[in-house]
């Protein structure tokens, strides 16, 4: 396969800046409100923080995984109603938990493409409160191979479970060492407004939570979230003066891997998102992203998969992930500081909606506008990833702080 590039020392200069952020806050909302609140809510917002009227805005990318539970189809005119943008031009994209990242990368596309100056990007999800948990479970079962693996009654933990395996027969990497990673996000999400699962907890409390799939404990689990998320992107030239530093997205890639998990060479290998990292880093002119990247954001849907995903961004060696999360890398306070949100095990996992919550947070991050202490001291570039599957589509965005 032949992959053509552009020269991003001088093409960079079109990369899209992201003007303002909104967010609905992740839970499981009972409170008489649905997913059209919520995107009216995170899309308002959003608006109001790039300082932009609905007029100001040409194109609109919507994000959602999967209409069962929205029991929406279509839903980009209803979204285009809810905030008063009726008449634009509106795409609708899925990919699963990665849908959030891939609408980001839609978007970015079109801007640099030409046709639009600035464009709204937004996901939700209903976390299905109308189901059972057991019909849930089925729902879920068919973002993977839908006649081999749900329609057999594969489930996305049993499906991780599999894969971490075999990363820890390899690795001799503990249960104790995945717990770290759910003490890290539980306790970063204290605080978060937007988070469904603040929590302070010790190694022993989620190793005695009871167990799901072998490995994987109730506590090594992220949660099936309520919530919506925009962000507005737009070209340079279009973005007002805003007295502060802005973010750019000055890298981009997407990458797949074989729906069946048995069908992959290495099975504990989250091989798309490493695809996808490459090609961002390489827009972005990294060469060395455990040295040039100073926070990141990654898709946690367990315990496990954050190791996984950090190997995979390259942002630590094959097989030290685990050493290292134990040690403090990771930490609010470590060297690169992972998932201060919270991640979808804190924070909550709506999955139109996390590719795009991650880029408000990198965005607050990177500026000096993230809530509380929760921040991350004198970096300047960061990594959000979000992937489908068991990383079978994967979206990752570098993100860094330029002076408009």
């Amino acid at each position: 396969m032949i992959r053509v590039y552009l020269d991003m020392n001088s093409a960079n200069a079109d990369m899209p800046l992201i003007l303002g952020g909104g967010v609905y806050p992740f839970n499981c909302h009972r409170d008489g409100t649905n997913w059209r609140d919520w995107v009216r809510h995170a899309g308002a917002a959003a608006l109001a923080d790039s300082d932009l009227e609905p007029l100001d805005i040409d194109a609109v990318i919507v994000a959602c995984e999967t209409d069962f539970l929205s029991l929406q189809v279509n839903p980009g005119p209803v979204v285009l109603g809810e905030l008063g943008l009726v008449g634009r031009p509106v795409v609708r994209v899925e990919g699963g938990g990665a849908s959030g990242g891939l609408a980001l990368r839609e978007a970015i596309s079109q801007i640099r493409a030409g046709f639009y100056r600035r464009v709204l990007v937004i996901g939700f999800e209903a976390s299905g409160g109308h189901l059972n948990s057991d019909q849930l479970q089925l729902i879920y079962g068919l973002s993977f191979d839908a006649e081999t693996d749900g329609m057999a009654g594969a489930t996305a933990v049993s499906l991780y479970a599999l894969s971490i395996s075999e990363y820890m027969a390899l690795h001799g990497t503990t249960s104790r060492q995945l717990a770290h990673v759910s003490v890290k996000n539980h306790g970063n999400a204290n605080g978060n407004p937007w988070a469904h699962k603040p929590m302070t907890l010790s190694v022993d409390e989620v190793l005695a939570s009871p167990m799901v799939s072998s490995p994987y404990r109730r506590l090594d689990c992220s949660l099936a979230s309520d919530g919506a998320a925009a962000v507005v992107l737009s070209h340079p030239d279009a973005a007002p003066k805003a007295g502060r530093p802005r973010t750019r997205v000055s890298g981009s890639g997407v990458g797949s891997d074989y729906a069946r998990l048995g069908d992959r060479p290495a099975r504990y290998e989250f091989h798309a998102k490493r695809q996808a990292a490459q090609d961002a880093y390489l827009m972005a002119g990294i060469l060395n992203p455990s040295k040039n990247i100073q926070v990141a954001e990654v898709y946690d849907a367990f315990t496990g998969a954050e190791l996984q995903s950090l190997e995979a961004l390259g942002l630590v060696a094959e097989g030290a992930a685990a050493a290292a999360m134990e040690d403090g890398t990771f930490d609010a306070d470590g060297p690169l500081p992972v998932n201060l949100s919270g991640g979808l095990i804190g924070q909550g996992g709506a999955p139109g909606a996390t590719g795009i919550v991650q880029a408000v947070t990198m965005d607050r991050l990177l500026t000096g506008r993230y809530h509380r202490n929760c921040f991350a001291d004198s970096c300047h570039r960061g990594v959000i990833d979000a992937h489908g599957g068991i990383c079978t589509i994967a979206a990752v965005h570098v993100l860094e702080q330029v002076c408009q």
